[in-house]
């Protein structure tokens, strides 16, 4: 059975300001009990302190993250420069899962680099498959432009055959494709589904101004940017579907994630996802 966690990403400046443990003892005060680390530094004293909340809190942590390469200014360490404590660190938290979160910037507009990427991960792939840890890509909407009419993740996952996907169903519909059905098409590969609503937002009354000011750019950035992320139930998704498919297609984690809070606070976003999804009947996924 798949269990209802939380992408670690929301919780960075909680992480930075009391600890992962203080941290994860309020996540799991609110219900959850599974997470996903993401841009959280793997310092010795962060994965002590995760560890004591695997054994005190019983938060399990579902995956780990890492960057194929050094990325200049992230806080995740790389497959390439540090396999071997990526290893220990997952072997010490009892995490049999590794996600790649998204693709080298330079890859994002050229095919050749995407397709160097994707060979390099599933070389890591099977060297991780010999310590019984999977590793994963998470997509964005940019893996659905069209390369001589074929999707960027279908290329991906062709020239990595070893890596799994981590389907995030907000990016896939602000990709363009329905959650449902790309869960569905990747049944097979999907053991971690990414838990973030798409909403239309209000526009704004100063795009107004603007308009009438005659600044006509500032209208349309205004227009275009009522694409918004959400806490679960709180936009235009059916989480219902989502989840009955996702646990159709034998996910392990399903992760709530929201990358801007539009000035909630992550434990107000956090409790009306956990109180959302009770409603909808998936207790029992906590």
């Amino acid at each position: 059975m798949a269990k209802i966690g939380v992408q670690a990403m929301m919780l960075k400046d909680s992480f930075a300001e009391v600890g992962a443990f203080e941290t994860l003892r309020r996540v799991s005060e609110i219900g959850y009990h599974a997470v996903e680390v993401s841009q959280i530094p793997m310092t010795p004293e962060n994965v002590a302190q995760l560890d004591r909340a695997r054994t005190e809190l019983g938060m399990e942590i579902g995956a780990l993250s890492a960057a194929l390469n050094k990325r200049p200014g992230a806080p995740n360490d790389s497959l390439t420069d540090d396999f071997d404590k990526i290893v220990d660190d997952a072997t010490t938290l009892h995490s049999s899962m590794l996600r790649i979160g998204m693709l080298p910037f330079d890859a994002m507009a050229s095919l050749d680099k995407v397709i160097q990427f994707a060979e390099q991960s599933n070389e890591i792939a099977g060297r991780l498959q010999e310590h019984g840890i999977s590793l994963y890509y998470h997509n964005h909407h940019i893996e659905f432009v069209k390369y001589d009419g074929r999707y960027l993740l279908d290329i991906i996952a062709e020239r990595a055959p070893l890596m799994g996907i981590e389907l995030d169903v907000h990016w896939v519909q602000r990709g363009g494709l329905d959650p449902v059905r790309t869960l569905q098409k990747y049944s097979d590969r999907v053991a971690m589904v990414h838990l973030k609503d798409y909403r239309i937002g209000q526009m704004p009354a100063e795009a107004l101004d603007s308009l009438a000011k005659g600044d006509f750019a500032a209208f349309m950035t205004a227009f275009t940017g009522v694409v918004q992320f959400a806490e679960v139930g709180e936009g235009n998704l059916d989480f219902t579907a989502i989840i009955e498919q996702s646990l159709a297609s034998d996910a392990k984690y399903l992760l709530v994630e929201q990358d801007d809070l539009y000035g909630r606070t992550v434990w107000q976003a956090l409790q009306t996802s956990y109180d959302n999804l009770v409603a909808l009947g998936y207790k029992h996924l906590f």
